[in-house]
């Protein structure tokens, strides 16, 4: 993918369509059926999370949509303090409703970009971030976010990412990208992979993993691990 930033999707206009999608996030069950192999992401970040912090007492989820992560982690860890961030204001009511049936402990809510939102320093023991990090645009972006995480962080802590990822290879991208629109077909046709097609290519500009996996290195994290890849979906764990 090579996408032309400016034509992009602002904060704004991703925020409006989040407002009006919030039935779609908020199975527990399917996940986001876009995504490939949404189910099995869930339960690997909410097991490994755990397992890879076994003492964490605060978590952070960004991009955290209705909280199906944070929801399916607290099942696993009961107690955990939870951050909520979103753009979207309904989303971010929908989680904490849902969460509140769960044995979190304190729930806050915040509504903004992880970015530039007043997020304390060195706090967090887990951050999750499932599906968000693909609207990160130009390098210094990706820079500014993959640093604002990991200054989120405690020693030791971890972040565990699931995403949409593009390749280096241009033929390998093609034959990937071409093997999930077949997926995408599968589930609701022609017209759905198409109108998935279009939303990612209006609000979406995902990076490759590897250039992720290095930029992790680069601002402070010393050990990742990847946890899973289908075709244009995956995700990975890194711990500072």
């Amino acid at each position: 993918m090579n996408p032309s930033f400016d034509k992009k999707s602002s904060i704004q206009t991703i925020r409006e369509r989040f407002d009006q999608d919030v039935e779609r996030f908020s199975n527990l069950d399917t996940g986001q059926a876009a995504v490939m192999d949404a189910p099995l992401l869930l339960e690997l970040i909410s097991k490994l999370a755990v397992a890879v912090v076994p003492q964490a007492e605060n978590l952070l989820d960004i991009g955290c949509g209705a909280g199906n992560n944070t929801i399916k982690i607290v099942r696993e860890k009961r107690g955990l303090n939870c951050d909520l961030v979103d753009l979207s204001l309904p989303m971010l009511e929908r989680a904490k409703e849902r969460l509140e049936k769960e044995d979190a402990g304190t729930v806050r809510i915040f509504q903004g970009d992880f970015r530039t939102l007043d997020l304390p320093a060195n706090h967090y023991d887990l951050i999750v971030a499932a599906a968000v990090l693909h609207h990160l645009r130009d390098d210094q972006d990706w820079v500014d976010g993959f640093s604002k995480l990991c200054s989120l962080l405690k020693p030791n802590g971890a972040l565990f990412v699931s995403d949409l990822f593009s390749h280096e290879d241009e033929t390998v991208h093609r034959t990937l990208w071409n093997r999930y629109g077949e997926y995408l077909k599968s589930r609701g046709g022609e017209e759905y992979r198409d109108r998935v097609f279009n939303y990612i290519e209006q609000e979406d500009s995902p990076r490759d993993l590897t250039y992720q996996i290095e930029l992790l290195r680069k601002v402070g994290f010393r050990k990742i691990d990847i946890l899973h890849k289908n075709s244009c979906f995956g995700a990975y764990a890194a711990i500072k």
